[in-house]
This record gives structure tokens, C-alpha cells and sequence, in this order.
């Protein structure tokens, strides 16, 4: 399989994803799925300052990235596929039907969301979001870099949240 990592993380294209991830795995191509960047061009051009010119960059919103999927798979170069949030990723997984495993890289507080580990808070419906992954048949973990340990789900859903923050 040519994609190397499926990845949920709020701030889609940064240096984590590009070096930290990007570099470790050889990366060729990422692809960010995203329903409001793939409409919006400036927002592209954003993105696309973020990525080294070897490295390509795909948006696509669920329904392409869909559509689209096998031709990534079967890409000859390594790649990740990044969305914002658990919603855009459980849509997806429910559309391909065949990802095996998601990575939890970034979820950052907001009101309403508890934190999880020092790098995901949650709200109740993206915990279910998440829940549901697994219930497809998806191994879901958290993981912000490479070399640190994944999180298996039950575990970050069991584990004493911090107090909520409330600002």
C-alpha cells in the first residue's frame, strides 16, 4: 500500500506532517481532504507554501478523495492522507471501506472538548466519530510523532481526561 499513513490533525499541513512524518516515511505525495480548502484556491496556495516542491500536494473533498482513493493507493511513491477532523475521516473510511489504520495526530482544544492526551481533546461526538472508526475495522491511535508511543483508542478514551478548560 502506497499510503503510508492516514492521519486526523486540525492544522492539516505543518512541519510535523511535512518533516516529521513526511521525511521518516518518504513521502511523495499528500493528499489533504478537506471539503472547504478543496473549493477554496487561496487556502491552496496557503498549503502549498508549507510542502517542499518535491513533495506533491492532492486536494480533494471527500466525495473525490473517494473517487479517488485507488489511484492513491496504487501510486508508486509513499504517501498521507490528511484530514481536519474525525467527521471528514469517518466519511471517508465509510466511502473507501478499506483503511486500516488512523492516525490521531492533533486535535486541539476547543470549548466543549476535554483533553485526552497532551495532543487530542475531544468532544462527546467526536469521540463517537472515533468509536465508529473502530467499529469498522479500523485501528485508531494517537500519535503526534513518529518515535513516540501510539495511544490505543480504548486507552485514550478511558484515560483521567484533564480538567476541561473552559477559555
Amino acid at each position: 500500500m502506497s499510503v503510508a499513513l492516514y492521519r486526523i490533525d486540525d492544522r492539516l499541513i505543518h512541519g510535523q506532517v511535512v518533516v516529521g512524518w513526511g521525511q521518516p516515511l518518504n513521502i511523495g505525495f499528500v493528499v489533504l481532504v478537506d471539503d472547504n480548502v478543496a473549493c477554496c484556491d487561496w487556502e491552496q496556495d496557503l498549503y502549498r507554501m508549507g510542502v517542499p516542491p518535491e513533495m506533491e500536494i492532492i486536494f480533494a473533498d471527500v466525495p473525490t478523495a473517494v473517487r479517488d482513493h485507488d489511484r492513491y493507493v496504487k501510486d508508486s511513491r509513499r504517501g498521507i492522507v490528511v484530514t481536519p477532523d474525525t467527521s471528514t475521516m469517518r466519511r471517508l473510511v465509510a466511502g473507501v471501506g478499506s483503511i486500516p489504520e488512523v492516525n490521531v495526530g492533533g486535535i486541539h482544544h476547543r470549548i466543549g472538548r476535554t483533553q485526552r492526551v497532551r495532543y487530542v481533546f475531544l468532544a462527546p461526538d467526536e469521540e463517537h466519530e472515533l468509536t465508529a472508526l473502530a467499529e469498522m475495522g479500523v485501528k485508531v491511535t494517537a500519535q503526534d510523532v513518529p518515535n513516540a508511543r501510539q495511544v490505543p483508542l480504548a486507552e485514550m478514551l478511558t484515560s483521567k481526561p484533564s480538567e476541561e478548560r473552559t477559555a
